[in-house]
């Protein structure tokens, strides 16, 4: 118990700490308010005016938020294809990350060359990878075709067939999955060598000690994995926008709209309508509309998985 003497001196040096605690969280706490707070607080706001950011901006209450979920013709098929494309990509990603870095680990020569041919793509930039992919699968001029052709196989449009163009994004990303390849690498590596020696020793198989030995070890990193592909796919643009507009051979010159979505809006995606209402059509407070809802969908989702029940993560963990 503190003597009225010394109580000042408590309180003194109790304050200090908490202006020590705050001056390191200072730099967190600056970036947070500058990148995340303000620009949120601005995008609710903007999202009850009307903005075309020429003219002052004026109140509309609801409206842009009627507009968005009751009248915009695009925000359905949008919404839908960022949701395909969040469930599919990610999953996909995911099982195949993972099994490429199973591969890679047991691989007992030429492991280098191996992990160096499969993350040399992810190193490559979007929108020339975007490019180089659009011409593999070039129905008319494209070598996988003529492959598949020789094949006996009957090749389909790719980027140009609305029931390809997605799986064809999922192609696309599945190719530069270098990332996630040596993030499973890592984790794969830091399993104690005793557990699968004692799984062993019980007789244990290969799909018993990945069930019983690997799987628990690396569910923390899936978590992760699972999680961070959920937020970057929500914000899947400069891929599909590339793809599209390649696909459709229309040539991009000075003054040039080209409306995203090609063919027949299977490509188009939420933050490609956010960039062709916010910045082609100056309707700010419709764009605000929509990356709320983005926000609110990928901050639900998130939080789904997050939870233990979700099944990725184990009481102990």
């Amino acid at each position: 118990m503190a003597t009225p003497t010394n109580a000042p001196a408590l309180r003194r040096k109790a304050r200090h700490e908490r202006l020590r605690t705050l001056g390191f969280l200072s730099p967190w706490l600056v970036g947070f308010t500058v990148f995340f707070g303000y620009p949120l607080i601005a995008t609710v706001y903007f999202s009850f005016m009307h903005y075309n950011q020429i003219e002052a901006p004026t109140f509309v209450g609801l409206r842009n938020w009627r507009y968005v979920l009751e009248q915009m013709p695009l925000f359905g098929p949008a919404l839908w294809n960022t949701l395909w494309l969040v469930v599919v990509m990610v999953a996909l990603r995911v099982v195949f990350g993972l099994g490429i870095g199973l591969l890679v680990t047991r691989i007992k020569s030429g492991v280098g060359f191996f992990r160096t041919a499969f993350y040399l793509p992810y190193l490559a930039p979007p929108v020339a990878a975007t490019v180089a992919f659009v011409f593999l699968l070039n129905p008319g001029t494209g070598p996988v075709n003529d492959i598949l052709g020789h094949l006996g196989v009957d090749a389909p449009n790719w980027f140009n067939d609305p029931a390809w163009a997605k799986p064809s994004l999922v192609l696309l990303s599945l190719w530069g999955i270098g990332d996630l390849m040596v993030i499973f690498m890592a984790a794969l590596l830091d399993v104690p060598r005793d557990q699968y020696e004692a799984a062993e020793l019980d007789g244990a198989g290969p799909f018993h000690k990945f069930r019983y030995v690997t799987w628990p070890s690396i569910t923390p990193i899936v978590m992760f994995a699972v999680v961070t592909g959920v937020v970057q796919t929500m914000q899947y643009y400069t891929q599909a926008l590339v793809a599209g507009k390649l696909a459709s051979g229309v040539s991009v010159g000075p003054g040039t709209v080209i409306q995203p979505g090609y063919p027949d809006h299977a490509t188009l995606t939420v933050p490609q309508l956010v960039y062709s209402l916010g910045f082609q059509n100056f309707n700010t407070g419709a764009a605000c509309v929509l990356s709320l809802v983005l926000f609110a969908i990928a901050m639900a989702v998130t939080m789904l998985l997050m939870r233990r029940r979700a099944g990725l993560l184990s009481a102990e963990d």
